[in-house]
């Protein structure tokens, strides 16, 4: 059966709610702590997971020895001294002990395991390589870890704690759904799961999941709308006899030639550029128009994809149907230019996304 819920993920940039400047960068070496932390833990569980899944492997020089995976408390054939899901929780929990917070912990364990089971079969051919994490990861937390959530009306901000660490968001002028969120989220009236706390260049952002319902659309199964993805036209969609071709090439690939030719000429300049912090300060423009680039192509495929919706919305269209992508993959796989400026992933996962928070059956052809 379908869900009837859907999984909402926002970035939403913290400040710690401290008053003196000492308090709040002690608040920020910690939270640094707890992210060394869980990178390591994160290495460990995904290495002891292979190792235990691989140990039969381990056996062939012997004879007669009978191994399962499981408590020896509740199978004779068991190895294990714990349940297999206590085994690797307890490795990061003895060694990391008093130093992170146990619910990160327990979270993190979770959550790599549910990864593993799901990648092992590819694991299990050689057709994947083990994942390897990076010192900056998010780190994860429980709705176990947030106390107090509310709305402040004189700061004008939502604050909470964060492990008994004050937080207080910094929305900006922020024209998303966000305060809206948070908002249900203090009324009840949608659910908080499982979230992540991502630390760069000494910024805070959450990243909470929120489970909210489905848009209930007056939305018919039989009536189909049809939609193409190309270079030329970023998305051609049409149902009975209405259509609509949705962005150009001018507007669309044009204007990234543009920031790319820009970040070219930003990249040669760069090693006649005035040095004294080292290379970060030396490509400082050639990041500012990677960043450029980024972040046009990020918005044009929100503007695109919600313009498809809203075209199936209107014409109550509860199916879309998305033709001959698997041509069209192999065309871009074999020209790079095509392949390195299409979007085409980012573009199927924004339609697939918004998409299913409407209603609508996607199909790809």
């Amino acid at each position: 059966m379908e869900k009837s819920t859907l999984k909402l993920t926002r970035k939403i940039q913290l400040v710690v709610d401290l008053p003196t400047q000492e308090e709040r960068k002690e608040a920020l070496d910690k939270l640094y702590q707890w992210q060394n932390r869980c990178f390591r833990a994160a290495n460990l569980i995904v290495s002891h997971l292979y190792v235990q899944e691989m140990i039969k492997e381990f056996f062939y020089l012997s004879e007669g020895i009978k191994y399962k995976l499981a408590d020896e408390k509740k199978d004779e054939d068991g190895i294990l001294q714990r349940s297999r899901i206590n085994t690797t929780y307890r490795v990061v929990s003895d060694r990391f002990k008093g130093e992170v917070p146990t619910n990160i912990l327990s979270n993190l364990n979770r959550a790599l395991i549910s990864s593993f089971n799901k990648n092992r079969p590819e694991y299990w051919r050689g057709e994947r390589s083990l994942k390897n994490f990076r010192r900056d990861m998010a780190f994860p937390f429980s709705l176990e870890g947030i106390s107090g959530l509310s709305y402040n009306e004189e700061k004008k901000v939502f604050c909470f704690r964060l492990f008994q660490i004050p937080f207080r968001t910094y929305l900006g002028t922020d024209y998303t759904d966000k305060p809206q969120l948070l908002q249900r989220v203090v009324q009840g009236e949608i659910k908080l799961c499982t979230s992540h706390i991502k630390l760069k260049d000494g910024k805070i952002f959450w990243l909470p999941v929120f489970e909210i319902e489905k848009e209930k659309q007056s939305l018919k199964p039989e009536v189909i709308a049809e939609a193409s993805l190309s270079l030329e036209y970023p998305i051609v969609v049409k149902t009975g006899k209405a259509k609509l071709s949705i962005g150009t090439r001018e507007e669309f690939l044009h204007r990234r030639l543009a920031i790319q030719a820009a970040c070219k000429r930003a990249r040669v300049g760069a090693t006649y550029s005035r040095s004294g912090k080292g290379r970060k300060r030396k490509t400082k423009a050639v990041t500012k128009f990677c960043n450029t680039e980024r972040n046009y192509v990020h918005h044009r495929i929100h503007v695109y994809s919600r313009r498809l919706i809203n075209f199936c919305i209107k014409h109550q269209a509860g199916t879309l149907i998305l033709l001959n992508q698997q041509d069209k993959i192999g065309i871009a796989k074999e020209e790079e230019f095509v392949l390195r400026n299409w979007s085409y992933y980012d573009l199927m996962t924004k339609i697939k996304y918004k998409a299913e928070k409407a209603g609508i059956e996607l199909i790809i052809d």
